[in-house]
């Protein structure tokens, strides 16, 4: 689809996409585009333009590398075009580039029972990224929020290959058969820190235990929660169960504050403009 940056910004922001801003801040000389031009950029898509050619596809490239690393920054690069992006206008163009990774925490859910359903008109609410998993779609709400994706699957435990080290696990399903393999695969095949499994201490007892002779690692089982919510709430009504599993993801912390860049300084965004004269 077509967009203007703005339109760009929404749709990214709605979608839980991560993407960065390219603003032509300043230029001299003969440029394609004039100051204030915007670009948004994802890891697979450009919406707008600053003005095409080898400009862009470096702008484009540094702003996916910001993106890569996936931490909020901001940074100022100045483009001489005849020698630095080889396009014969012979002006210059200095462009600044926020990236704004994805900060939300990102939740695969499995399951979508009572306790499911429950749980997602609570974590709806929050600054979370929701995937819904779940081969029995008829399950599945007529609507739900915008941050909550529907995910129909027949398989869910190779749903498994489609995550990514960031999301968090919440395995809730109707079948401990099922429960067993989803949390192997995720234990074995992902770095995911925080996998929280429904059941009670007999059955948590019987999963670390079969874990362990299945070969998991005593670190790796250790990324599972299990009986998942906080010990401390006792009822048994889905929604009460559902508060509590909230509770306890809520108090994983999805960015630490080491991770994030600071701001560009004033002395940096002054020396981007050129001297007036």
């Amino acid at each position: 689809m077509s967009m203007n940056w703005q339109q760009a910004v929404t749709h990214c922001h709605n979608a839980g996409d991560p993407f960065a801003v390219a603003t032509v801040i300043s230029t001299t000389g003969s440029t394609p585009r004039d100051g204030a031009a915007k670009m948004v950029v994802t890891h697979t898509t450009i919406f707008d333009t600053i003005g095409g050619g080898q400009l862009e596809f470096k702008v484009i490239e540094a702003a996916r590398e910001m993106l890569a690393s996936r931490v909020p920054a901001q940074k100022i690069d100045h483009y001489p075009l005849a020698t630095k992006a080889d396009q014969c206008c012979g002006g210059s163009v200095t462009v600044l580039i926020e990236s704004f990774p994805v900060t939300a925490m990102r939740l695969a859910v499995f399951g979508a029972g009572h306790v499911a359903s429950a749980l997602m008109q609570v974590l709806a609410q929050c600054d979370a990224r929701i995937e819904w998993i779940d081969s029995r779609e008829e399950l599945f709400p007529g609507s739900v929020s915008a941050n909550v994706r529907l995910v129909g699957v027949d398989d869910a435990v190779a749903y498994v290959n489609e995550l990514t080290d960031a999301h968090r696990c919440i395995i809730i399903t109707h079948d401990h058969a099922l429960d067993y393999q989803l949390t192997h695969k995720v234990l074995t095949e992902t770095e995911i820190d925080y996998v929280g499994l429904i059941g009670s201490d007999t059955k948590a007892k019987r999963f670390y235990s079969r874990l362990e002779k299945d070969g998991v690692s005593d670190h790796d089982r250790k990324r599972c929660c299990c009986p998942i919510g906080m010990p401390t709430v006792k009822g048994k009504l889905p929604m009460e169960i559902a508060v509590s599993i909230a509770a306890q993801i809520l108090s994983l912390d999805p960015v630490k504050a080491s991770q994030i860049k600071p701001d560009l300084t004033w002395r940096e965004i002054r020396a981007a403009f050129p001297p007036q004269t």
